[in-house]
């Protein structure tokens, strides 16, 4: 029991992580435009992402999270635990202390593959589907929508910041400055609210597969958790959007500057833009229950919005840094699943 209360609060610790590392997604853009202070802007973020508990259905993520990746026959508590571990290491001690925009949920994908293959090989792994092979599994899609998930937001970003500046073409740029000032404020709460409605899924996927594993201990049975089938607890989806907006409130103002300021130059036209693009992606990916990340999201529907204006507007080595970082993860992460659980394995 006490071993699965610890891995209970990991969970929650990474959701914790996950909403101050991704705080700066939400925020960059609003904070650089300065339409808010960045006290405001984290406060206004939290709130949103905690809005998305009445906007979303939280299972589809969560059950891929739960579910899509891993055999549960060969899960266990030691084997989330490790997984958690990794990914907090890799989110935490290593990226967010630099400065660099990571995939949270990258990072959870890594632990949970390492920590399974460590256990039992690759054949922990949910290779194929009833419907097909390795290319219908959550994986596949999941691992394909790193390269999706910002190309979308690249390509919505430039479009909207198109199709934006060609409406205001015939207005005074001082008008359009002060109103999509407003509607930056509205942008951006939306792009919190696919923020949590995505993000906060996982941690609810995470402490949903211990509690289904662990459902015949009579004090999980009567007070944690009472289906058959795994389920979502309600419990469990306010906790995690309650934590996850927590940690938006503690900020992470390195990766504001390298989200919102360094990327390239943005106006409250090209914030609203690229968040509206972040958001709509988000939102898309998280009705077929894909987990995807907010930090590249964001990022590509920055770069697109950016590439507007001329191809050099963005910083592309600042660009590459962080395309580099996005496809090391998973590898690094599993990397440290892996070593975590090794480790865990000799106290078994």
């Amino acid at each position: 029991m006490l071993l699965l209360l610890i891995t209970i609060f990991a969970a929650l610790l990474f959701d914790f992580v996950n909403g101050m590392n991704d705080a700066a997604n939400s925020i960059a853009t609003i904070v650089s435009t300065r339409i808010l202070s960045p006290r405001i802007a984290v406060l206004w973020a939290a709130m949103f992402n905690f809005a998305a508990l009445f906007i979303f259905d939280g299972s589809k993520v969560a059950s891929t999270v739960g579910k899509g990746f891993v055999d549960n026959s060969f899960v266990d508590v030691y084997l989330v635990l490790a997984a958690l571990l990794g990914a907090i290491i890799w989110a935490y001690f290593f990226c967010a202390r630099l400065g660099i925009p990571v995939s949270s949920s990258h990072s959870l994908t890594g632990g949970l593959l390492g920590a399974a293959v460590s256990k039992a090989g690759f054949a922990a792994l949910v290779l194929h589907t009833d419907h097909g092979g390795f290319f219908t599994t959550k994986l596949f899609i999941t691992l394909l929508f790193i390269f999706l998930a910002p190309m979308i937001g690249l390509l919505l970003g430039y479009i909207i910041m198109v199709i934006t500046m060609w409406i205001a073409r015939k207005f005074n740029p001082s008008r359009i400055d002060k109103f999509f000032r407003g509607g930056q404020l509205l942008s951006s709460a939306a792009f919190s609210i696919g923020h949590g409605g995505n993000d906060a899924q996982k941690t609810m996927g995470i402490i949903t597969l211990v509690l289904f594993k662990s459902k015949d201990l009579a004090f999980v049975h009567e007070y944690l958790y009472h289906f058959d089938t795994f389920h979502v607890p309600a419990w469990v989806a306010v906790t995690s959007l309650s934590v996850i907006s927590l940690g938006t409130l503690s900020g992470g103002m390195k990766i504001v500057k390298t989200m919102g300021m360094k990327l390239t130059h943005l106006k409250p036209v090209g914030g609203f833009s690229a968040e509206t693009a972040g958001a709509l992606t988000l939102y898309g990916a998280t009705s077929m229950g894909i987990p995807v990340s907010t930090t590249q999201t964001i990022a590509g529907a920055i770069m697109g919005v950016g590439t507007t204006r001329r191809f050099s507007a963005v910083r592309w080595g600042i660009a590459g840094n962080i395309i580099a970082t996005w496809l090391f993860t998973i590898p690094a992460s599993a990397l440290l699943g892996g070593l975590v659980y090794y480790v865990i394995s000799f106290f078994i």
